[in-house]
């Protein structure tokens, strides 16, 4: 056997140590090492070279039956495998990802089992049944102990609107504590990130959520320092609630997680493992443990940016008309992105009434509007909540696109309960069946559906630049250097960049119609390099964005998929940079947190050639006035190399096309 073939194949063995068996599982390159310890409970650990990344961790299922999938189980085979491929991703941040693992499944006696994944950058199992019947999962022990009291970087849920510990709007910023200041009974959202040491990290993540509640994490008691998984309970009685009775609250819940077909598998608990920061900013772990595409025919599934209303207050001006939510001011938003090359117009809250859109106001003309659209060459967007929509699917579906409607924005989610993630799933099928694009807003972080189906271009589920509406005293700029290492994991983020009012930390002030961002004006335009998007909002004005054109245009040209990624250089909550390929144009963005900071990258990325570097930095005077910018054009090459000064909230962006 020659030796290339011999290091492919699984590196895995079973020793017997008193009554607990282990098995060994090792990723491709040798690095990280996977080990499962069946005794009286199932246990597994991970290691990456020398250093300890998860402890020994219980881990099982309890069935409404007694039983216990995970204690005193019996090894009936094992059966390992090795696999290094390629699959396509249309509406994704490349092309192509590569899915290269070693895998072991070990069968138990009583009709279930483990699959067991080590990758070259983490390590992943899931649950597997084969059983006759339904069967109702009471609980799930999913554990992640760590043997030293590393820092952690938490969002805690903060959702307080409701006495039902499971309704969350999924935002929230970063604690960055010790694992062992994780406070008592609360709840935390994954991906959390957990700082190992010499620059290592490792982030908790799941995968493939179907027919199954989603994972919080919690402290786990029976360890000193570890985390383990809380899953909400099935819902038993709903009702409406909420911000302006637009949720579909749960007054009381079952005593179990899921009722569940007995012949299955489960989600994937995953942990992504990185030598350096830079590497987190693309990493593919969860499209590679998801299911893959199940419309045949993607090519109706246009990504693009948004003009969007709601976060500017419809506020418009030089106008003859009373701006708001009427026919007049939609047809200005849909001529301002039609002059912008910007494919879609999003008609926000307030089209409709709130718990019955097939009625829509009477100011409002939507047939017209998507007819006017569709002369300027500008798809209309239609926001609802989900109870509105969930109750007359069909419906909605068909009136509206029928009218030419490309899509939805879904909102005010807020449960990753069994009975929603079913539903999203059936809301996102049905959508393809209609060509119909969906946002989910209000949302729980993605899992891998928006592989399966790609008609899903966003998810809100992040602590996005609304709150800079109502909230002074965030610090912003240090959680929009957190979030690209950290929820960006998960997959793409509804951010909603583009602020064009820019204000220093002293001057930041909340507005609800004329609002601003903290950070200059090339920390917002970096974003739109940065932060995954496949539906991208323009969260400003078209007033607004009328008088800063240069900055309008330059943003207009930025695509929201790409074909190639690369990150450059960062450090968890301090800064990012990142460079995107689409067709022959390189892309390339950064921000930094409130510290000014220089950074240096090269662009060996860049193909042979000379190129035509079109920049935007921050201006030498923006740490007084953030709107302060520079632009130039410099010629460069793949060995250039480039020095950017970032002022405090500060950032750049960069489109670098091959000379003609």
């Amino acid at each position: 056997m020659n030796r290339n073939l011999l290091q492919a194949m699984i590196f895995i063995f079973l020793s017997v140590s008193g009554w607990s068996q282990v098995l060994h599982l090792k990723s491709p390159n040798g690095n990280i090492e996977l080990n499962l310890e069946n005794g009286a409970k199932i246990r597994w650990s991970v290691k990456h070279k020398d250093t300890e990344v998860i402890a020994p961790s219980a881990i099982s299922l309890t069935l409404s039956n007694g039983e216990v999938l995970g204690n005193n189980a019996k090894i009936a085979s094992t059966k390992n495998s090795a696999s290094n491929t390629t699959f396509e991703t249309p509406v994704y941040k490349k092309k192509t990802v590569v899915d290269q693992y070693n895998q072991l499944i070990v069968n138990f006696k009583g009709n279930f089992g483990l699959i067991l994944r080590a990758y070259n950058d983490g390590v992943a199992y899931r649950f597997f049944t084969n059983k006759n019947k339904k069967i109702t999962i009471v609980s799930e022990e999913a554990s992640f102990n760590f043997s030293q009291d590393h820092k952690a970087f938490v969002p805690y849920v903060r959702d307080l609107r409701e006495k039902d510990m499971y309704t969350s709007a999924f935002e929230a910023l970063y604690d960055e504590i010790p694992l062992s200041k994780f406070v008592k009974d609360t709840l935390a959202i994954s991906p959390l990130l957990v700082d190992l040491g010499n620059g290592k990290k490792a982030a908790i993540v799941e995968a493939e959520l179907q027919d199954y509640p989603g994972m919080f994490l919690t402290r786990n008691n029976e360890a000193q320092y570890g985390l383990k998984g809380i899953f909400a309970h099935y819902p038993k009685k709903e009702r409406l609630g909420g911000y302006n009775k637009m949720n579909y609250m749960v007054s009381e819940r079952e005593n179990y997680i899921a009722e569940t077909n007995g012949s299955r598998s489960f989600p994937w608990r995953a942990i992504i493992i990185s030598e350096k920061d830079s590497e987190l900013l693309n990493n593919d772990m969860v499209q590679k443990l998801s299911s893959p595409s199940q419309i045949s025919d993607m090519s109706w599934i246009k990504p693009g940016k948004v003009a969007w209303d709601w976060w500017n207050d419809w506020n418009i001006s030089k106008v003859d008309f009373k701006a708001g939510i009427n026919t007049q001011t939609y047809k200005y938003y849909i001529d301002f992105a039609s002059k912008n090359n910007i494919e879609y117009v999003v008609i926000d809250e307030g089209w409709s009434e709130e718990t019955d859109i097939l009625k829509i106001s009477p100011a409002m003309d939507i047939k017209e509007l998507i007819e006017y659209g569709k002369q300027k060459n500008v798809g209309i967007i239609l926001w609802a909540s989900w109870y509105a929509i969930n109750q007359v699917l069909d419906d909605a579906f068909t009136k509206y696109s029928n009218m030419g409607v490309k899509g939805f924005k879904i909102d005010f989610i807020d449960r990753d309960d069994q009975k929603m993630v079913n539903s999203l799933y059936n809301i996102a099928k049905k959508a393809t069946s209609y060509k119909l694009l969906i946002d989910y807003h209000g949302m729980y972080k993605p899992t891998g559906i928006q592989r399966t189906y790609p008609n899903i271009v966003n998810f809100e589920g992040v602590k996005g630049l609304e709150n800079a509406k109502w909230t002074p005293h965030d610090d912003m700029p240090h959680y929009e250097a957190s979030i690209p290492f950290i929820r960006m994991l998960a997959g793409p983020m509804d951010y909603t960049p583009g602020a064009m009012r820019n204000a220093t930390k002293a001057d930041f002030r909340p507005s609800n119609s004329l609002p601003m961002s903290q950070g200059t004006r090339c920390h917002q335009l970096g974003m739109y390099v940065l932060y995954e998007a496949p539906l991208q909002m323009m969260a400003d004005s078209p007033t607004a964005y009328m008088k800063e054109q240069e900055s309008t245009t330059f943003i207009s040209q930025i695509p929201t998929t790409f074909d190639e990624t690369v990150a450059l250089d960062g450090k968890v909550s301090e800064y990012a940079a990142i460079a995107r390929k689409k067709g022959n144009t390189w892309f390339v963005g950064g921000l930094t947190n409130w510290s000014a900071r220089e950074i240096e990258f090269d662009l060996s990325f860049l193909e042979k050639g000379t190129f035509t570097a079109e920049i935007f930095k921050d201006g030498l005077n923006a740490e007084k006035d953030p709107t302060d910018y520079k632009r130039e054009i410099i010629e460069v090459t793949n060995a250039s190399k480039l020095k950017v000064q970032m002022a405090p909230g500060g950032g750049f962006a960069i489109i670098i096309n091959p000379e003609k």
